[in-house]
C-alpha cells in the first residue's frame, strides 16, 4: 500500500492542527479511507480531543513504542492503537513523550525513530495523519524525516504567518539532509475570522507572499465556537455540528487533499 503520511506542523500553538488532524483525517475516512491519526505532542490536545480525557493513564502511548525501538524491543502491529466510533485509529501521546525529545539528543539516528515505529504499521492505512508538537524540536524534526508530505496550517494573522518562514526552513534541511522524497502539500488558512478586515487582509498576503512557490489551499477553515465545543465533546466537527461551516470546510479540505493525491498519481503513470 502506497501509505501517505502527512504531518501538521507549525512551531506556533494555536493554529488548529489537533482540529485539523482530527476532521481531515475523519473526512478521509468517510471517503473510504483507512486512517491512523498519530498524537506526536506532549499535551496529548489530539488524544483529548478524540475523547481520552487522560492520556496519561492509558497503558500505551507512543512514548512507550518509541522506548521499544530505542531498546531493540519488538513491537506488535496493533500494540496501543485506539479505535475511535468515527471510524478511525488513534496512536495516543502523552506527557512521558516530552521526555522522550530529551532522550533521542544523544541517541544514533535519532531523526528516524518515527519513522522505524511507523514502518511497522504503515501497510495497515492508506493515510497516517501526524499531529506536531508546536516548536520545531526533535520530535518535530522526526516528524518531517518521517512524513511524505507536510500540511501547514497557519492562523490568518501577523505573528502566526511571520513564522512561516521559520519553519520552511526547517522542512527545507530536513529535506535536503534526512528525507529527500518530503513535500510540502500546502499551507491551510485556519481560524479565519471573515468578519474582519485585518483576517482577509492577512490571509490575502500569505497567498500573494507563499502562493507562487507553495500551494495555498483553497479551502480556509472559518473561525468557530463550535469547532471548540466538539474537541471538549471528544468529537469530530462531522458529529458534533454536521450542517455548519467548519464541517463543509473540512470536507472541502478532505476533497482538495484527494485531488492533490491524485494528481500526483497521474504525473507518476506519466512519468512512468
Amino acid at each position: 500500500m502506497n501509505t501517505q503520511i502527512i504531518a501538521l506542523a507549525n512551531q506556533k500553538g494555536s493554529v488548529s492542527k489537533p482540529t485539523t488532524c482530527v476532521n481531515l483525517g475523519i473526512g478521509l475516512a468517510q471517503q473510504g479511507k483507512k486512517v491512523l491519526l498519530v498524537d506526536f505532542d506532549p499535551q496529548a490536545s489530539m488524544t483529548i480531543s478524540l475523547g481520552i480525557p487522560q492520556p496519561d493513564k492509558l497503558p500505551v502511548t507512543i512514548s512507550m513504542l518509541l522506548g521499544k525501538i530505542l531498546t531493540d524491543q519488538p513491537i506488535s502491529p496493533g500494540d496501543g492503537i485506539l479505535h475511535h466510533s468515527e471510524g478511525v485509529d488513534l496512536m495516543s501521546a502523552d506527557i512521558q513523550l516530552s521526555g522522550m525529545e530529551v532522550s533521542l539528543v544523544s541517541v544514533i539516528s535519532r531523526e528516524t525513530i518515527l519513522r522505524q515505529y511507523l514502518d511497522t504499521v504503515k501497510n495497515q492505512y492508506s493515510h497516517i495523519l501526524i499531529d506536531c508538537q508546536p516548536s520545531l524540536g526533535m520530535l518535530t524534526v522526526n516528524a518531517l524525516a518521517a512524513a511524505t508530505h507536510i500540511i501547514v496550517p497557519v492562523q490568518a494573522e501577523y505573528l502566526p504567518a511571520k513564522g512561516l518562514e521559520q519553519l520552511l526552513q526547517t522542512v527545507g534541511r530536513v529535506k535536503k539532509q534526512i528525507n529527500p522524497n518530503l513535500q510540502i502539500d500546502g499551507i491551510l488558512l485556519a481560524m479565519v475570522d471573515k468578519r474582519t478586515n485585518f483576517a482577509r487582509e492577512t490571509a490575502s498576503l500569505i497567498r500573494d507572499t507563499y502562493g507562487r512557490k507553495i500551494n495555498v489551499f483553497q479551502t480556509e477553515i472559518p473561525f468557530s465556537v463550535k469547532a471548540k465545543e466538539a474537541a471538549a465533546e471528544g468529537k469530530s466537527i462531522y458529529a458534533h455540528d454536521p450542517r455548519g461551516k467548519v464541517a463543509a470546510a473540512y470536507q472541502e479540505l478532505t476533497k482538495e487533499v484527494m485531488n492533490l493525491e491524485k494528481q500526483r498519481e497521474k504525473h507518476k503513470a506519466y512519468v512512468r
